[in-house]
């Protein structure tokens, strides 16, 4: 039987909000990063880049000294060999796929349900992306969907550490290893999570982490790629700084992809992003508290699923999540009553969540028209034609009902906030649902 929710003490009928007060910005920068900055800023240099192979100092094709400190910093802390810092994420995707290589007659495997560039960073080389499910339980990539989408043109998969959960990285891993496959892991929500006591990003070839300011480590825009390979730390730099004014010189022979942009780091964000990284275990310390103390105390509901700690299902110690935001799982069916619903319900209490993640990225006009150049390239492309790409709905059912059905995220378990902001969410879905 469907609930009517028409009690009067209920805020969206008229009575008392559980809260009143505003919820905090996720500000993570305080004094250590004014000093960072300000020191830059009287330096002088703001940048110390530049474009070709043999500079004169203090100009540099690899940075200033806050990019390559930053770097060191980086690659220490994830125990990687080396760090490559550029101006976003969505900069680190896109040179993580032409590092390795990819292109016309390419397919990469990739999330449906995940932000755009995890999937454009292909075409940007002429490859073609194909999505792989997620599981209801993570909204990372499912290893067996994953295992199912491989063709004879498959050359990597791009996996998402969804929501700070890590991705099944063993069961990736092994299917990357079976068929020789290149494995980028997108961090962005991830930082200092951690899948079988090895972080994340240190496991497939390139780790991929943001500094965007909706994120754990911020400084308005960057982001940092990791990685073992001496040689794909090269290629990353490359594209990251004019890479094609610089092979020459260098006399580096492989330069497929190596059309360099300007991807570079300024010095400013890179002296800020040393001091943000110096913080982040203890950032996320504070998000972990707030997640425990929402799990424990939200389990009661027999319609919420709350997220896991890690993607086995075994609750094992030896993985860690570090939940970007906190995603619950809403099952409909049990209650009766749609989650926009609920949503309605949970604002008028002063707690805000938001329907859904991400549409299904198969669904944008890009994909449903196969249009992303002119003359419809890269899916016009002749090495293309023949790729069976699967940009329809129902292509991927979970995706598809997380983003539809199930899904509510909220993003209040962030630093400032504390356990009695979150005994404020509590109370609305008691209040709510008694």
């Amino acid at each position: 039987m469907r609930r009517t929710f028409d009690s009067g003490e209920l805020a969206i009928n008229g009575g008392e909000p559980v809260r009143a007060s505003p919820w905090q910005d996720n500000f993570t920068h305080a004094e250590e990063e004014v000093r960072a900055a300000l020191q830059v800023l009287r330096g002088g240099y703001l940048s110390l880049f530049e474009g070709s192979h043999a500079p004169e100092e203090p100009f540099s094709f690899w940075g200033g000294p806050e990019v390559k400190r930053l770097e060191e910093r980086w690659a220490g802390y994830y125990g990687a060999a080396h760090a490559v810092s550029m101006n976003s994420a969505t900069s680190c995707l896109q040179a993580a796929v032409g590092a390795l290589g990819i292109g016309f007659g390419d397919e990469v495997i990739v999330s449906p349900y995940t932000m755009s560039a995890c999937a454009s960073c292909v075409l940007v080389y002429g490859a073609i992306p194909i999505f792989a499910d997620v599981t209801l339980e993570t909204g990372s990539l499912d290893p067996d969907s994953v295992a199912a989408t491989i063709t004879e043109r498959t050359r990597a998969i791009i996996v998402v550490h969804q929501f700070g959960i890590p991705a099944d990285m063993d069961a990736i891993m092994a299917i990357a290893g079976q068929h020789g496959i290149r494995v980028v892991e997108d961090c962005a929500q991830a930082h200092g999570a951690r899948h079988r006591d090895r972080p994340v990003g240190t496991i497939g070839d390139v780790g991929v982490f943001s500094l965007n300011v909706n994120k754990a480590l911020q400084t308005g825009e960057g982001g940092v790629c990791v990685t073992d390979d001496d040689d794909l730390r090269y290629r990353l730099a490359l594209i990251r700084n004019h890479g094609e004014a610089v092979v020459g010189p260098a006399g580096y022979e492989n330069i497929v992809n190596m059309v360099g942009f300007n991807f570079r780091l300024t010095e400013l964000a890179a002296a800020m992003a040393s001091e943000q990284l110096a913080k982040l275990d203890e950032l996320n310390r504070q998000r972990l508290d707030c997640v425990q103390y929402l799990n424990e105390r939200l389990a009661r509901f027999g319609f919420l699923r709350t997220p896991p700690p890690c993607p086995h299902g075994d609750r094992c110690d030896s993985c860690l999540s570090t939940y970007y935001v906190y995603p619950l799982r809403y099952l409909s069916t049990a209650v009766g009553v749609e989650r926009s619903r609920v949503v309605e319900l949970l604002a008028a209490e002063g707690i805000r969540f938001y329907p859904g993640y991400v549409e299904p990225l198969y669904m944008q006009p890009l994909y449903r028209r196969k249009a992303a150049f002119k003359h419809g390239y890269p899916f016009t492309a002749p090495e293309n034609r023949a790729i069976v790409t699967n940009y329809f709905e129902g292509a991927c059912p979970n995706a598809e009902t997380l983003h539809r059905e199930q899904m509510l995220i909220n993003e209040h378990v962030r630093p400032p906030h504390t356990m009695e902001d979150m005994a404020d969410i509590v109370k609305a879905f008691e209040k709510v649902f008694g």
